[in-house]
């Protein structure tokens, strides 16, 4: 059974110490492939994940390039000319994270709508889906992808937080939803209930690691081998088995990001 975790941040310093084994222990739990996204930081933070980006042993990693929404008054000229450069490096998939964050407003909000609208722009010149960061801006992140046409690309909005109303705004956007491991936690209803409802083929799994661990792990540090404990979530929370969250999720995670197999 294979597994795909659709957003972790494996290049981050958290695994430098045993980076190695968080491969092996993913490997021995069914993950085949992992998107390391690496928008950490202002644009240079990128690089990690570009380095890791290629490797396929003992699983497959891809990487994605973008500046965050807590990052985006570092999104100068200078910052997207360089993150148009990562984009077409071998090994990237997508364009991201990107988006508004109005939880805790890191940068201004007029600076990460305009730095998402202009990453938006990006994504469709070098023709690459998109990762999507939404915290408690659903309606007017779901406006800024259909006012600057997004779906031309599409993607996927990460670690989605949202209800069933928010999800189909996306999916009316012919955008993916992903899950991680917020789907475990006790209060989060309203989430389970989106999941009900979004359409099996539009489901991806992440742990968002090393950030958001899954019950029994939550407080510690995630990993991407704790993406099988998202799935078997997803598959509760569905009433499906365990098999058929995770060849739709890893079907849907290589189609959007066109990893064939």
């Amino acid at each position: 059974m294979a597994l795909v975790d659709s957003h972790c941040h494996l290049a981050e310093p958290d695994f430098d110490a045993d980076r190695e084994a968080v491969l092996a222990r993913a490997a021995a739990a069914g993950v085949t492939t992992l998107v390391c996204v690496g928008a950490t930081g202002p644009v240079e933070s990128n690089f990690r994940a570009v380095a890791l980006a290629g490797r396929q042993a003992p699983v497959a990693i891809v990487a994605t390039v973008g500046i965050h929404p807590h990052d985006a008054s570092s999104g100068d000229d200078a910052a997207f000319a360089t993150l148009t450069r990562l984009a077409a490096s071998p090994g990237i998939v997508a364009v991201g994270e990107t988006g508004l964050d109005f939880h805790y407003d890191r940068s201004p909000r007029a600076v990460q709508r305009a730095a998402f609208a202009r990453t938006v722009a990006l994504a469709r010149a070098v023709g690459r889906p998109l990762v999507v960061h939404v915290r408690e801006a659903h309606a007017e992140a779901a406006a800024i992808l259909a006012a600057e046409g997004a779906a031309a690309v599409g993607g996927v909005i990460h670690c989605f937080t949202g209800d069933r109303d928010d999800a189909r705004r996306y999916l009316d956007l012919g955008f993916s939803v992903s899950v991680a491991g917020i789907v475990t936690f006790k209060n989060a209803e309203a989430l389970r209930d989106a999941v009900r409802t979004v359409p099996l083929d539009r489901l991806l799994v992440e742990t968002d690691a090393p950030y958001l661990a899954p019950v029994p792990h939550r407080g510690r540090r995630n990993e991407p081998a704790h993406v099988r404990l998202v799935a078997e979530a997803v598959a509760t929370v569905r009433g499906v088995p365990l098999a058929t969250v995770a060849a739709a999720t890893t079907a849907n995670a290589r189609r959007l990001f066109a990893l064939g197999g």
